[in-house]
């Protein structure tokens, strides 16, 4: 006989609070909807092409039997926690856009025979044609695949990609959804993993004491604004604004109180699936603002004893191979490398002291180890803070500012303001960890 994990009993009883608060939520909002006087449909064009294929009913019911199973079968507390929180917050979320926003399916499905036609029997039996956009199918979808992909291999995950494909699919050929109800849901679905990460620790607040961080949240979040009132006002064409609009307004969440946590970026240099199609907008205008500042410098330059400084690699070009290591202080940019370390930073703010320090002191263990690359997006000031303070502590530099020369002359578009060469001075002053 099959064992259950140990967790299975905390996790039925999640299960026992979470399955009725669906049921009773997602009821509540549709008979909400359903007493509304008018409730709007958001159809494209397009849409009249969708097929009806009645058999994809079976893998529409099917994520219920993956919801249940995967409250059952988790690891360990931590994981437990965070995915059965993941579900909770769906469930908020989206069942406060049903009451705040409502909209109803406008197609009509024929009446349909044998065992496709009893679960459609079924599933309308608590269902009305409201609680569209975001998609709770889709959100909850995300949450699961991304559960179930993480505890596969193989042929075993494949049958994890294949089905959650034909999950997403039958949302749109059962005649529930309206295509505007699938982004809206993957974004939802992206918000509750970048929440709650089933392989670290959650985004934490921490209002800044910096006022160039509060500065910059705030430029972010008009940003963020500007760009959700630019996509009311284009209409239809203008909607994929919003995913602009909302990975600007978590990089002012990021300068705000969360800090370099918020862009999730892993020791390995990687960020997590969330954080990647999040920030994926902000991201790919970091990438192309670095690349225009250095296009016409060299990538990387010697500082002394094999250790370098510059902008991040792209993979496949000569600097990237040519390193034995990279140490990598960005927070939004990401490289792979097989050796890479990364601490990451903010962009364009000062590094706490202690911040500085630690880098310098992990610096130090990597530098007798072969070639070490210190980048950032540009190489001009996260990383050049890092390597002067390693200077200073290994004894390379008498001083901060016989560092900042020796760092210039190696790299002359270093960025070093005083409040930068202070935070040094800071760092180096902390006194050394006990062994």
């Amino acid at each position: 006989m099959m064992r259950l994990p140990p967790l299975w009993r905390p996790g039925l009883c999640w299960l026992v609070v979470l399955a009725p608060l669906f049921f009773i939520s997602y009821g509540v909002a549709n008979h909400h909807a359903a007493g509304l006087p008018a409730v709007p449909s958001i159809v494209f064009d397009w849409e009249r092409w969708v097929p009806l294929w009645p058999w994809t009913i079976l893998p529409y019911w099917s994520i219920d039997l993956f919801y249940g199973l995967s409250l059952l079968i988790c690891r360990d507390r931590l994981e437990l926690a965070h995915h059965a929180r993941r579900l909770l917050t769906a469930q908020l979320i989206a069942v406060a856009c049903f009451f705040l926003f409502p909209l109803r399916y406008s197609v009509s499905r024929p009446p349909l025979q044998g065992w496709s036609g009893r679960l459609f029997d079924a599933l309308a039996g608590f269902d009305l044609p409201y609680n569209q956009a975001p998609s709770l199918h889709i959100v909850l979808l995300l949450i699961l695949w991304d559960f179930y992909r993480r505890r596969t291999r193989g042929a075993a995950r494949a049958v994890v990609h294949g089905w959650s494909l034909l999950i997403g699919v039958s949302v749109l050929t059962t005649w529930q959804h309206h295509f505007i109800d699938i982004p809206t849901g993957l974004l939802v679905g992206l918000l509750c993993l970048w929440l709650w990460p089933l392989d670290g620790a959650r985004p934490q607040w921490q209002w800044p004491a910096d006022g160039v961080r509060r500065r910059l949240a705030l430029l972010y979040g008009a940003g963020a604004a500007a760009l959700s009132l630019l996509a009311v006002l284009a209409g239809r064409t203008g909607w994929w604004l919003f995913w602009p609009a909302a990975s600007l307004l978590l990089v002012a969440l990021c300068y705000a109180g969360v800090g370099a946590g918020g862009f999730q970026k892993r020791s390995n240099g990687r960020h997590t699936l969330a954080s990647r199609w999040l920030f994926a907008p902000y991201r790919l205008g970091a990438w192309v603002n670095a690349r225009l500042w250095t296009r016409c410098v060299p990538p990387a330059a010697e500082v002394c004893d094999g250790v370098w400084i510059g902008r991040l690699p792209r993979a496949g070009e000569p600097e990237h191979r040519q390193f034995d290591r990279i140490l990598d202080v960005s927070a939004e940019l990401s490289v792979r490398h097989p050796r890479l370390h990364a601490l990451p930073q903010l962009d364009l703010v000062v590094p706490a002291a202690t911040q500085l320090r630690a880098a310098a002191e992990h610096l130090q263990r990597l530098a007798g180890q072969g070639s070490v690359l210190v980048c950032c997006a540009l190489g001009y000031s996260r990383s050049a803070a890092v390597v002067l303070a390693w200077l200073c502590l290994s004894g390379r530099a008498p001083s901060v500012a016989a560092a900042a020369d020796l760092l210039r002359r190696a790299r002359p578009q270093v960025v070093l303001k005083p409040a930068l060469l202070l935070a040094v001075a800071q760092a180096i002053a902390l006194p050394s960890p006990t062994p």
